[in-house]
């Protein structure tokens, strides 16, 4: 199995929210009919607008939603059925391969779609056409589409993120999931150049509130010091200049 991610842009004319639910509605019915499992959708709604601010952009226009789905071969000549879904479904999109690393699983707020006991109860929830409105998970989520610094070789960037970087990242936030995903290689042409997507998942109040974010709530001292670390860590491998970070809502879809 291999893990893809794909940014899709909105059409012309369509908010985040009115977009956001679109997709909602019929994007995870159509990539499970294409062969993908395992389905999650990242969408830009009202629930984290709040969060604008802590928007930072490379594109323009800049991507308003992800999937993120597995299917047993993302080669060209097996993807054709999910390119056209996602097609369908956006303006544009721009997809990757990707390996995936789960620093923190969400075991704390960790929900289920939307299906009914019935349909559950069948097996017949991973076809298409028993697909529901997915549930929300608690919180949410930052989606970073990050680039490396162009003075270091890749081999070091990712020893710095891996060797010093998570660490830093674990023990200086209030995130409850924490997902790196390495791109391997693009997948469609004139994808943005990108080296890694990386999801963290963070309580509602982290999207206005930085102590939250840098679990330092009441702390003044420890707040400065997790800010100044994080800072710091980041700094040594990415390219601030080449960087696409987006608050999200996560729906996981089956």
């Amino acid at each position: 199995m291999e893990k893809v991610i794909a940014a899709l842009w909105a059409p012309d004319g369509q908010d985040h929210a009115e977009y956001g639910a679109h997709l909602l509605k019929s994007l995870p019915a159509a990539l499970a009919a294409a062969g993908a499992h395992n389905i999650r959708l990242n969408v830009r709604d009202a629930a984290v607008a709040a969060g604008d601010g802590l928007v930072q952009r490379w594109q323009a226009p800049q991507q308003a939603a992800i999937a993120q789905f597995w299917m047993p071969s993302a080669n060209a000549r097996f993807r054709g059925e999910v390119d056209a879904a996602l097609a369908a479904h956006s303006a544009s999109f721009a997809a990757w391969l990707v390996c995936e690393s789960t620093i923190i699983a969400n075991t704390a707020h960790s929900c289920s779609r939307n299906v009914s006991p019935g349909k559950r109860a069948a097996g017949e929830f991973s076809e298409a056409k028993h697909f529901d409105i997915p549930e929300r998970t608690w919180g949410w989520s930052q989606a970073s589409f990050i680039s490396f610094r162009a003075d270091m070789t890749r081999a070091e960037a990712i020893a710095h993120w891996h060797s010093h970087h998570t660490r830093v990242a674990i023990e200086t936030q209030a995130n409850f999931e924490y997902v790196q995903n390495l791109i391997v290689r693009p997948l469609t042409e004139n994808a943005p150049a990108y080296d890694a997507f990386v999801e963290e998942c963070f309580p509602l109040e982290a999207l206005t509130q930085p102590e939250v974010f840098f679990d330092a709530v009441g702390q003044p001292d420890k707040f400065a010091a997790n800010t100044a670390a994080m800072m710091e860590s980041c700094n040594g491998f990415i390219d601030f200049t080449r960087i696409d970070i987006i608050p999200t809502s996560q729906f996981d879809c089956g």
